[in-house]
This record gives structure tokens, C-alpha cells and sequence, in this order.
């Protein structure tokens, strides 16, 4: 089924896009060397690898403060706008053979529950990234789906407050909210393992005055 999004904002709210960009010209930064990364998403040019030095400076703020046993483990961070533009495009095709009754406009917000429109995405900007917790030997802790798993694949479970997680996965959860939400991110509520700082999501949910990152290149 088609899981709605009730009251969250989706990134694809013109709100959203209409939020003040103020670049601040930080340089992309390589994370590995700095925090643990995991390949799954790597690409030729090792965007994946690269945040934002704003960003990255907070990620290594929130890794002192979790718990022994417990580090963050980065996936994805900057992403390209044409590998932006693919994801976001295949996934509404999907949407559309699943769902062939929606309208134009449903489809574009179903599609950005789960990819960010060109427009206003997070990880081309270098300002988003797709993270998860794992042990100190790299082992992934339970967090109730894989990253990445779209709303179908994981019957809504996807979604940060899903009500229906297991203990271990909402604790989880939890505790790397606890760690990243003090430094300043801000989490995008249907994809537990997205956070941001410094883009569009980020100034609209916070009350910023403007975003600070937008669409960059290395």
C-alpha cells in the first residue's frame, strides 16, 4: 500500500523551496579517515565520502558523545544532481506502475517521502547525510529496517516514529537521535537514517533564516 505521510512536511513542500539560500562557500570534505565509512553506496568519484566541513565538524562532535560499544557509521553523503535526478526519477516511475491512480501532484509528493527533488535536495548541496550505528568492529546495530529500504519495501517501518518498531530498533533509534540532534541536525522523518544540517529542510524546520549549502560539486 501507499503509506501516507500524515502532518510531516515533505522536502517537496514549496515552503521548502521557497527558504532563502545563503551559500557560506565551506569546502566538501573527505569523511573517511575521520569517522567510519561504509562502501555500499561508493561512487567513482567518491562523492559518497564527502560532507560539508560544517557538517562533518558535528558529526564528530555527536560520535564523543555515544555510548561505549556504539560509533556512527556514514553511507552516503554528497551525491551528484545527475545520479540525484536518476534516483528521484526511478523511483516515481516505480510509484507509477504501483499506483497508476495517482494524480500528478501525489505522485511527486509520494516520490519525496522517500528521494529529495532536484531542486531542494539535501545531498547535492553536501549538507545530508545517510548514517546508521554500528559496533566497534563495524557490525550495524538493529534499526528495524536497512537503510535505504522505501516505504513498500518495509511496510512503513522506514519512518523514524513508526509505531510498530521493535524495542531494540526504537532504542536505537533513539540514541542516534540523542547524539545528533544536540549538535544541530535535523532528521527527515520518513527516512530514519537521514539527517542534515545547513540546507533548505534544515532551515525551514528550524526557523533559520536562510540555508547555508546548496547544490555543490567536488
Amino acid at each position: 500500500m501507499w503509506h501516507p505521510t500524515g502532518g510531516i512536511v515533505l522536502i517537496s513542500d514549496p515552503r521548502v523551496a521557497a527558504t532563502p539560500l545563503v551559500d557560506n562557500s565551506e569546502p566538501l570534505v573527505d569523511v573517511r579517515g575521520r569517522l567510519r565509512v561504509d562502501e555500499r553506496m561508493a561512487d567513482p568519484e567518491g562523492a559518497y565520502a564527502h560532507l560539508r566541513q560544517g557538517i562533518l565538524d558535528r558529526l564528530e562532535r555527536a560520535e564523543r558523545t555515544l555510548p561505549d560499544g556504539y560509533h556512527l557509521l556514514i553511507v552516503e553523503g554528497h551525491r551528484t544532481i545527475s545520479s540525484q535526478r536518476q534516483i528521484f526519477d526511478g523511483y516515481r516511475a516505480e510509484l507509477a506502475g504501483r499506483f497508476p491512480g495517482l494524480t500528478p501532484d501525489e505522485l511527486h509528493s509520494a516520490t519525496s517521502r522517500y528521494v529529495s527533488p532536484v531542486d531542494v535536495a539535501p545531498h547535492t548541496a553536501g549538507a545530508a547525510v545517510d548514517l546508521t550505528l554500528c559496533d566497534p568492529d563495524g557490525s550495524e546495530y538493529d534499526m528495524g529496517t536497512a537503510i535505504n529500504d522505501t516505504p513498500e519495501q518495509s511496510g512503513g517501518l522506514c519512518y523514524t516514529a513508526a509505531p510498530d518498531l521493535p524495542e531494540a530498533a526504537r532504542r536505537h533509534r533513539k540514541l542516534l537521535a540523542a547524539a545528533l540532534e544536540p549538535v544541530g541536525l535535523v532528521n527527515y522523518p520518513t527516512e530514519w537514517w537521514h539527517w542534515s544540517y545547513g540546507d533548505r529542510y534544515w532551515a525551514f524546520t528550524t526557523g533559520a533564516p536562510h540555508a547555508l549549502y546548496g547544490p555543490t560539486s567536488l
